[in-house]
């Protein structure tokens, strides 16, 4: 028997045959053709940790990589399938429900990832959600907006990193995307558009791992900015988990357990839920996600329970040993931890630091050099450096990010009237 894994992005920064060094069932790889050619990432040969690895074309369509899981099922023998980015879970779940194996089905895949469906879950189990309905022509969205009002959110059913995420203010920007058929196909995605009420105040977020059907450790956060205007605000954007004992940390954990309990949640999972606080004082579902949370948030964790939580989350999805407990307690965090992010600025990097001065800062992640021409992003998470901070409050982690923050714009040069490469559009 063996244990199958889906990629696509860099496997460095998924090591599964380190994270399952010590299991007894060999490692077999299917990863993205495409993924290894924009990451330049070279496919490990086989005996370095893994019994067969193989590139597949068209990996993203689905039906390629499908087919030829199968086909290995053959030969290997699967007795478990590991996935961890977001668009190889329902593929994922659809190959263990047609092999028989454990772990997330695709009917749960499809309710943390089609953000229709994961509603419906949220409303039959109480959960208060923004009002929303299906769109799939001009009419549709046009009816919603007159008969909601405006502002108003589109976003792909299945998008992740806030791609395709537009807040419509007036009938202006309504018609605008009407008559865009490239941002009406990307607010689109491959499942269908969703339009939704636009929610006012502050988000939250609460990260964490699910282990035997319940939450064994996790913690609130807040965001200083909104997802969705991620072109608009290129940072600093300040991510900063709750002291102990802010009463809206009991709050948001509380309604995070609710919506855990009302969506199909794996056994074994980690989880990205976001929520918003509204300023009549309720609590609303924005989306909740079943694996790592974007960014460097998995570093987040890391730097307050001293656990790398996507490691915890293959393993446990394999039945090996995981370093949180299992007894029925809640693991708690050392020390408290946020992240500060500067999303890409489109010109001609001229200087941008290599390396950070500071003790309190145990991750400083750039993919630029000086020389390098950046884009705008594409993305919430498509960003030119992000950096994590600890501190044993609230306030001290802030700070620490602020100061950080001004080190960096002091020593970032971005020149944006430089010449870029030849169709470079953002």
């Amino acid at each position: 028997m063996s244990i199958l894994i889906l990629n696509r992005g860099p496997l460095a920064r998924r090591p599964y045959a380190e994270w399952l060094r010590d299991h007894p069932d060999p490692l077999v790889l299917l990863a993205s053709e495409a993924s290894l050619k924009k990451t330049g990432d070279t496919l490990p040969e086989p005996g370095q940790g893994y019994v067969h690895t193989e590139s597949v074309a068209g990996y993203e369509e689905g039906g390629p990589l499908f087919d030829r899981a199968l086909e290995l099922h053959e030969t290997f023998g699967f007795k478990y399938v590991v996935a961890s980015q977001e668009r190889d879970l329902e593929l994922a779940g659809r190959l263990r429900d047609r092999l028989g194996l454990p772990g997330q089905s695709e009917h749960s895949a499809r309710a943390f990832r089609d953000k229709l469906v994961m509603k419906r879950h949220a409303v039959a189990g109480g959960i208060p959600v923004a009002p929303h309905r299906p769109v799939e022509n001009a009419g549709q969205l046009r009816e919603f907006a007159a008969g909601h009002g405006l502002p108003l959110v589109v976003k792909p059913r299945d998008s992740a990193g806030s791609v395709g995420v537009r807040v419509l203010r007036d009938t202006a920007a309504v018609e605008a995307l009407i008559a865009d058929p490239e941002a009406w196909r990307i607010s689109t995605g491959g499942v269908g558009m969703l339009a939704e009420g636009f929610v006012e105040g502050t988000m939250y977020h609460v990260d964490g791992i699910v282990l035997d059907g319940r939450i064994a450790a996790a913690w609130p956060s807040v965001y200083h900015y909104r997802l969705g205007d991620f072109a608009l605000t290129p940072g600093p954007r300040l991510d900063v988990a709750l002291d102990r004992d802010d009463p809206m940390g009991k709050r948001v954990m509380d309604f995070t357990e609710d919506v855990i309990r009302a969506l199909p949640t794996p056994q074994h999972t980690t989880f990205h839920a976001e929520m918003f606080h509204t300023p009549d004082d309720r609590l609303v579902l924005c989306e909740i996600a079943s694996r790592n949370g974007g960014a460097l948030i998995s570093v987040v964790l890391r730097t307050m329970f001293g656990v790398h939580f996507p490691e915890a989350w293959v393993r446990a999805s394999c039945d090996a040993p995981v370093p949180v407990p299992r007894d029925g307690g809640r693991m708690q965090p050392a020390r408290l931890a946020g992240e500060v992010t500067f999303l890409k600025r489109r010109g001609l990097v001229r200087a941008i630091p290599d390396e950070v001065p500071f003790p309190w800062v145990t991750k400083y992640e750039t993919p630029l050099r000086p020389g390098m021409w950046s884009p705008g992003p594409a993305a919430s998470a498509d960003f030119m450096a992000a950096m994590v901070a600890y501190g044993d409050t609230r306030a001290e982690v802030e700070s620490r990010l602020h100061e950080v923050s001004r080190w960096f714009l002091d020593a970032l040069d971005i020149d944006p009237a430089a010449e870029g490469p030849e169709g470079s559009d953002r």
